[in-house]
C-alpha cells in the first residue's frame, strides 16, 4: 500500500512533465495506483482489531481519495492548457504568415510605384519638349509682329523685305519643330491644326501686298492665340506632372520604412513566441505576465502599420486573440499551481498516514519475536545501505549530463556560434533533448541571418531612394522656377500684345499729325480728333500694362507659395482667386466653369502652398474623372467660418459620382477607377495625408452615383489652433 501511495505522487510528477500524447498513460497508471493503495487500505481497515487503526485507515483512505479528485482538476487544467498553447502557437504562425504576406504585398506596391515613376518621367519629358518648343514658337510669332507693325509703321523702309523674311523664316522652322514633336507625342490633330494656321498667316502675308493689312492681322493673332493655349495647357500639365513625381517619390520612402517595421513584427513575434513557450514549460506565472504586457507593444505597433486594412486587421485579431490563450493560459498555470500545492499537502497526509499504520500494525505484531524483529531492522538497514548507494550512483549518472547540458545550452544561448552539444551522441532521452537543442539553435541561427540580410537590403534600398528623392527635389525645384516664368510670359502676352498694337497706333498718328503739322494742313477738328484718339491709346495701353502687372503679381504670389512651402497669413477669397488664374487654362480647355463662394475679409494663418496642392488635386481628379470626354461641367468652392478657430472649406462637382463600393477606399494609396489614362491612384491618398498631417484637419466624402461628388475640409483657422493640436499628436506618436 505504501508503495501505490508513492506511485501516485510519482505519476503526477511525471504526468506534468509529459508531453500531451504521452499523458494519457500516465494518467491510467495513476489511476491504477490508486485503485490498488484503496483496496489495499480497504483490506487493512478489515483486519484492524483497534477501532483507532481502523480510524487511521480510513483518513489515509479519505486523503487518497481527495488527492485523486483534485488529480481530475489538474487534468482538466492541464488539457485545457495544451489546446490553448497549441492555438497560441498557431496564432503566432498565423501572425508571422500575414506579415510575410504583407511585406510582399509592399514589395508589389514598390514594383507598382516604379512603373509610375518611369511612366510619369516619359510624359514629363515630352510635355517639357512640347513647351519650350512652344515657347520657340511664341517667340517667332512675337517677332514677326514685331517686323510686321515696324514695316506698318515706316520703320527701315529701304530692308523692309529683309526685316519680314527673317521672322517668316524663324517662325516656319519653329512650326515644323513644334509640329513635328506633337505628332511624335501622339497628338496628330494639333499638329496639322498647327500646319494649317501657319499656312494661313503665310498666305495672308504674301497677300498683304495686295491689300489691307486686316486679314494678315488676323491670321497672326489666331496663330498667336492657340500658341498660347497650348503653352497653358502643357505648362499646367508639367507642373502637374512634377508635383505627382515628387509625392510619388515620398510615399516610396515611407513603403520602405513601412516594410523595415514589418520585419521588425515579424522579428518580435518570434522572440515572443519562444519567450512564452519557456514560461509555460516552467509555469511560471510572472513571466507569462511580463510577456503579455510586452504583447501589447507589439499589437499597438501592428494596429498603427500603414498596410492592408484587411491583413493588418487578420493581424490584430490574431495578436488579441493570442493575448487572450496566454492571458487563459497564465489564469489556468495559476489554477495548477494552487490545486498541486492542496495535492501536496493532501500527498504528505497519506504518507504520514501510511507511516502510521506501519508503525502501528508493526507494534501490533507481537507474536513476531525478538530474533525475527532484530533480523528484520538489520535487513532493512542493510537494505538501506544498498539502496541509498545505489540511488546515489543512479541519481549521479543523471545529473551529471543533465549539468553539462544546461551549461551548454546557457552557453549556446549566449554566443549560437558556440558549437554543437556534445551530449547529442547518446542514445538515451538526454540526447534527443540535445539534438533538439543543436537543431532549434541551427534554425534560429539560420532565420536570424535571413532577417539580417533582409534588413540589410532593405536599409540599402531605403538610402538609395532617399537619395534620388533629394535630386528630384532639386530638380522639380528649378523646373518650377521655369515654369513661374513661363506661366507669366505667356499669361501676360495678351495684354503686352494689345498695348504693343496700340503703342503701333499711336506712334502712326503722332507721325500723320506732324505730318500735317509741318505741311499746314492741320485743322482744328483733325488735331481735336488725334488728340482724342491719342487719350484714348493712351488708357488703353495703361489698363492692359496694369493688367500685365496684377497678373504678374498672381503669379509670383501662388510660384513663392508652392515652391517654399512656409506657413502665411493670406486673405482666402484673393489666394483662390490667384490659384484658379493658374489653373484657368485647364479649365477653359474642357469648358468647366469654377463658383467661389468666399467672404472678402476671412483670413487664414496655415500652409498656402499645401492647402493649393490639396485643391489642385481635387480639381483635377474631378476634371479627370467625373466628366466623360466632351463634357462640361460645374465645379464650386464654398469657404465658411464654421467657429473662431474652425474653417470648412466644401468642394463640389455635378458629375457622375463615386460607386459605393468604391468610397470607402478612394483615400487609399493606388486605388484608381482610371488606371487606363495614365492615373495612379496617388492624387486623393495625398490630399488626405496633406489635409490631416500637415494642415492638422480633417476631410469627409460624400457621393451618390449621377449625383456629384462632395468634399468637406475642416482647418485651424489660425496658427495657434495648429501649435495647441501638435503636442497631442506628438504625444500619440
Amino acid at each position: 500500500m505504501y508503495r501505490d501511495l508513492l506511485g501516485v505522487t510519482i505519476e503526477r510528477n511525471e504526468y506534468l512533465r509529459a508531453s500531451a500524447t504521452e499523458r494519457p498513460a500516465h494518467s491510467s497508471r495513476l489511476a491504477e495506483f490508486a485503485s490498488n493503495g484503496s483496496a489495499k487500505l480497504d483490506a487493512l481497515a478489515q483486519i484492524a482489531r483497534d477501532p483507532s487503526h481502523r480510524s487511521r485507515v480510513l483518513a489515509t483512505r479519505e486523503a487518497l481519495t481527495g488527492y485523486r479528485d483534485q488529480m481530475w482538476r489538474l487534468m482538466q487544467f492541464t488539457i485545457r492548457n495544451d489546446r490553448l498553447m497549441i492555438e497560441m502557437s498557431t496564432r503566432a504562425s498565423s501572425v508571422i504568415e500575414l506579415t510575410d504576406k504583407a511585406r510582399d504585398r509592399q514589395h508589389a506596391s514598390n514594383a507598382d510605384i516604379i512603373a509610375s515613376l518611369t511612366e510619369l518621367d516619359r510624359k514629363l519629358r515630352f510635355a517639357r519638349d512640347i513647351v519650350d518648343r512652344a515657347y520657340e514658337l511664341q517667340a517667332a510669332v512675337g517677332a514677326a509682329a514685331l517686323a510686321d507693325a515696324q514695316s506698318a509703321g515706316g520703320a527701315f523702309p529701304a530692308s523692309a523685305a529683309i526685316s519680314r523674311s527673317f521672322p517668316a523664316a524663324r517662325l516656319r522652322n519653329a512650326a515644323a519643330d513644334l509640329a513635328e514633336r506633337l505628332q511624335d507625342d501622339a497628338k496628330r490633330a494639333l499638329a496639322d491644326e498647327l500646319r494649317s494656321l501657319v499656312r494661313a498667316y503665310e498666305e495672308a502675308q504674301a497677300a498683304r501686298q495686295e491689300g489691307p493689312a486686316r486679314a494678315a492681322t488676323s491670321a497672326h493673332q489666331r496663330l498667336s492665340d492657340w500658341v498660347e493655349r497650348l503653352v497653358k495647357v502643357h505648362s499646367t500639365e508639367q507642373r502637374a506632372l512634377h508635383d505627382e513625381m515628387a509625392q510619388l517619390l515620398t510615399y516610396s520612402v515611407n513603403a520602405a520604412e513601412t516594410e523595415q517595421v514589418t520585419q521588425n513584427v515579424a522579428i518580435t513575434s518570434l522572440k515572443l513566441n519562444r519567450r512564452t513557450a519557456q514560461a509555460l514549460e516552467n509555469r511560471d506565472v510572472a513571466a507569462a505576465a511580463a510577456i503579455l504586457k510586452d504583447s501589447d507593444v507589439l499589437r499597438t505597433t501592428v494596429a498603427t502599420l500603414p498596410i492592408s486594412p484587411l491583413i493588418q486587421a487578420e493581424m490584430v485579431e490574431a495578436i488579441d486573440r493570442w493575448r487572450e490563450g496566454l492571458a487563459t493560459t497564465a489564469e489556468g498555470l495559476a489554477g495548477q499551481s494552487l490545486v498541486m500545492a492542496t495535492m501536496d499537502a493532501s500527498a504528505d497526509a497519506m504518507i504520514r498516514g501510511a507511516s502510521d499504520l506501519n508503525e502501528v500494525f508493526a507494534n501490533d505484531a507481537d507474536r513476531i519475536g525478538q530474533v525475527v524483529r532484530t533480523t528484520l531492522l538489520l535487513g532493512a538497514a542493510i537494505g538501506l545501505l544498498l539502496g541509498s548507494g545505489t540511488a546515489l550512483l543512479v541519481a549521479r549518472s543523471i545529473t551529471e549530463p543533465l549539468r553539462r547540458l544546461k551549461e551548454k545550452m546557457i552557453e549556446l544561448a549566449a554566443d549560437p556560434t558556440a558549437g554543437p552539444i556534445t551530449e547529442a551522441a547518446r542514445h538515451d532521452e538526454l540526447g534527443s533533448m540535445a539534438r533538439a537543442a543543436n537543431f532549434f539553435v541551427r534554425e534560429i541561427g539560420r532565420r536570424e541571418e535571413a532577417l539580417r540580410q533582409a534588413k540589410d537590403q532593405a536599409d540599402a534600398t531605403l538610402a538609395e531612394l532617399r537619395e534620388t528623392q533629394s535630386n528630384l527635389i532639386q530638380a522639380e525645384k528649378l523646373a518650377s522656377l521655369g515654369q513661374l516664368v513661363a506661366g507669366v510670359a505667356h499669361e501676360i502676352n495678351t495684354p503686352l500684345g494689345v498695348a504693343l498694337t496700340t503703342a503701333t497706333t499711336l506712334e502712326r498718328e503722332v507721325g500723320q499729325v506732324q505730318e500735317r503739322g509741318r505741311s499746314g494742313r492741320l485743322s482744328r477738328s483733325d488735331f481735336e480728333a488725334g488728340v482724342a484718339r491719342l487719350g484714348e491709346g493712351t488708357r488703353l495701353v495703361l489698363s492692359n500694362l496694369t493688367r500685365a502687372i496684377d497678373l504678374v503679381y498672381s503669379f509670383k504670389q501662388v510660384a513663392v507659395d508652392q515652391a517654399s512651402g512656409e506657413r502665411r497669413r493670406f486673405d482666402l477669397r484673393s489666394w483662390l482667386e490667384e490659384l484658379l488664374t493658374s489653373l484657368g487654362p485647364l479649365l477653359r480647355k474642357g469648358g468647366h466653369e469654377v463658383a467661389v463662394d468666399c467672404s472678402p475679409d476671412l483670413e487664414l494663418d496655415s500652409y498656402p502652398g499645401s492647402l493649393g496642392q490639396v485643391l489642385t488635386n481635387l480639381i483635377m481628379n474631378a476634371v479627370v474623372h467625373a466628366y466623360p470626354q466632351g463634357r462640361a461641367g460645374r465645379l464650386s468652392i464654398s469657404v465658411t467660418q464654421r467657429s473662431r478657430r474652425t474653417i470648412r472649406i466644401v468642394f463640389a462637382d455635378d458629375g457622375k459620382g463615386i460607386a459605393s463600393e468604391h468610397l470607402g477606399k478612394i483615400f487609399d494609396p493606388f486605388f484608381t477607377t482610371g488606371r487606363d489614362r495614365g492615373s495612379t491612384g496617388l492624387g486623393l491618398h495625398i490630399v488626405y495625408n496633406l489635409v490631416t498631417a500637415k494642415l492638422q484637419g480633417s476631410i469627409a466624402v460624400e457621393s451618390e452615383p449621377g449625383a456629384g461628388t462632395r468634399f468637406t475640409i475642416d482647418l485651424p483657422a489660425s496658427v495657434a489652433d495648429m501649435d495647441l493640436a501638435r503636442p497631442s499628436e506628438e504625444h500619440a506618436a
